[in-house]
């Protein structure tokens, strides 16, 4: 008898995997002999040992049996299993209208890493600082947090001593009045769009988002079955003479605006938020990158403006801290706050508690906006790296939008089309540069095309050399001025 391991995993595993497949496919029929496990494991190579595990899972589930002095035998299991499907067959029961939308918007986007490979120089945005100082100290944190630990289910609204501390923060650096009870400790910015979706918005319900836009927002309201608008963005951000007569939602990035970099002016904010209140809808501010600003007063919160309860402020920890912390919070007008507490204990019970101890001391103790100050003037120092840069190599072929904030800065092609700016990433990547274009963050296909141009996660030097080779890439590509 042929057997094949396949690679994965522990050997013994790799063998119960290979006779199932065996026996299922009938290549092993009902009452035949499989090999004693003294020569099975020198047909294979392995240890006699890992065989006998094998046989006895095997007899444990029922596709083997045992026989004293004879050896063991394939179970006569008839008709009690279906037939493997073949690959790649269509299942047999459809999938829901939300999975398929969820594959439909995702495009693949749940698949990480896949599109750095062979890359010198990445300029993807998103991407934060590397701190080995942060990691250290976050080390301590979760060490200490595991010493103090309560081992029992979280709190679903989120550990208190936290949600006291993004109080206190938000209202020092962002001007926003809340109580613990108005906080929800979430994963992240996805889960707050998750459940909006589910808290706010029925199938077809409007959903109006800032174009260019978070890509993100889009794909989770479209999977949702929301019907998304977009609303244009100038050089100031939204326009709010642009905005629907009828949405049930909308989201909006006023302090950085995702991804040009605008900030909305204070004439604008109260605008918008008379549109909502005529609308009788809900805005979910997305305090996007406000934390890193580089020149000029931060203006407060749009929140801090909201005299009608219709704001929800949400803020992620994955920029200023590092994305596999999956922590963020919702800041909830006291009408909503029940209903999202009820739909984040039905989706998860509640996010991670010895993450949230040990990122309420990391901010009680001053460790978090000391490591914010770091990160600033680091994120400063690449940031005129990366405008340097950009001057000399690409002045001419490319218009940098002015932005005091954030950890990128987007460039407008000054000529040519959205299959140039295409054709010029694909070159780039080619010459192992990573660009990304605004193109596929952009509902409307007349957005002006442009490259999104990430600084935090290379040092100066890189930058140099990447913009560098960006200037050579655009004269291969007949783009430089």
């Amino acid at each position: 008898m042929y057997m094949e391991l396949d690679g994965q995993g522990p050997r013994y595993a790799q063998l119960i995997r290979s006779l199932k497949s065996a026996i299922l496919e009938a290549r092993l029929a009902p009452g035949s002999r499989v090999p004693a496990s003294r020569n099975l494991a020198n047909e294979l190579g392995i240890s006699r040992n890992t065989v006998l595990a094998a046989y006895e899972q095997l007899q444990a589930e029922g596709f083997l049996h045992a026989r004293v002095g004879s050896g063991s035998y394939v179970a006569d299991i008839g008709n009690r299993l279906p037939t493997p499907p073949r690959l790649g067959a269509v299942p047999v029961a459809p999938l829901s209208d939300y999975a398929r939308r969820a594959l439909n918007a995702s495009d693949g986007a749940f698949v990480p890493g896949h599109e750095h490979k062979g890359l010198r120089y990445n300029l993807q945005y998103g991407v934060p600082l590397t701190n080995p100082a942060l990691a250290s100290a976050w080390r301590r944190e979760i060490n200490r947090a595991v010493e103090r630990a309560e081992f029992d289910y979280p709190d679903a609204q989120g550990l208190p001593a936290l949600r006291e501390q993004i109080c206190d923060y938000l209202a020092r650096r962002r001007g926003v009045a809340a109580s613990a009870d108005d906080v929800l400790v979430i994963s992240g910015t996805q889960q707050a769009f998750a459940l909006a979706s589910r808290v706010l918005l029925d199938d077809g319900d409007s959903v109006v988002l800032e174009d260019p836009h978070y890509r993100g927002a889009r794909q989770i309201f479209a999977a949702y079955g929301a019907r998304v608008r977009g609303v244009r963005v100038d050089e100031e951000g939204l326009v709010p003479s642009a905005l629907p007569n009828q949405a049930r939602l909308a989201v909006v990035t006023p302090s950085h605006q995702f991804p040009t970099g605008a900030l909305l002016p204070l004439a604008r904010r109260v605008e918008l938020l008379e549109w909502a209140a005529r609308q009788h809808c809900w805005i979910i501010e997305d305090d996007y990158d406000g934390e890193f600003r580089f020149g000029g007063r931060p203006l407060a919160a749009l929140k801090s403006l909201d005299r009608d309860g219709r704001v929800i402020y949400i803020g992620s920890y994955s920029k200023t801290l590092f994305p596999a912390l999956r922590l963020g919070y919702m800041v909830l007008p006291a009408s909503l706050r029940e209903a999202f507490r009820a739909a984040k204990w039905l989706e998860d019970r509640g996010s991670n508690t010895l993450e949230q101890a040990a990122l309420a001391h990391f901010m009680a103790s001053g460790g978090f906006e000391r490591h914010l100050r770091r990160a600033a003037q680091s994120l400063r120092a690449r940031r005129a790296a990366m405008l340097a840069g950009l001057r000399k190599h690409a002045g001419g072929a490319l218009e940098v939008v002015d932005s005091n904030a954030g950890m990128h800065l987007t460039a407008w092609l000054r000529s040519g089309s959205h299959a140039d700016c295409e054709r010029l990433a694909a070159h780039a990547r080619e010459r192992g540069l990573g660009l990304y274009t605004v193109a596929p963050y952009s509902l409307r296909t007349a957005a002006r095309p442009g490259l999104l141009l990430g600084y935090a996660g290379l040092p100066p030097a890189d930058i140099e050399a990447a913009l560098r080779l960006l200037g050579r890439c655009l004269r291969e590509t007949g783009l430089s001025a």
